[in-house]
């Protein structure tokens, strides 16, 4: 029911994945510089809520216990 990882810090690392997901590297530019210039190490780890209902339910996919799921291409502007 909890969830954790560490974040990746690597500059390199960060913009190789942002190019193999065919994303654009200008969106992610903000979030790269704050890498580019220093970020520390760190990681975070959650109780969510549709974790809890994974569990309570048996469901086998996190996704279907998300109330307001964000479909890839139907994002909210």
């Amino acid at each position: 029911m909890i969830g954790g990882s560490p974040r990746e810090e690597r500059y390199g690392v960060l913009k190789e994945r942002i190019l193999e997901m065919e994303r654009h590297v200008e969106d992610y530019q903000s979030y790269l510089d704050l890498r580019r210039f220093g970020a520390i190490k760190h990681s975070g780890f959650d109780l969510g809520f549709e974790r809890m209902v994974m569990f309570a339910t048996g469901l086998d996919n996190i996704r279907d216990c998300i109330s307001y799921p964000r479909d890839r291409g139907r994002e909210d502007p």
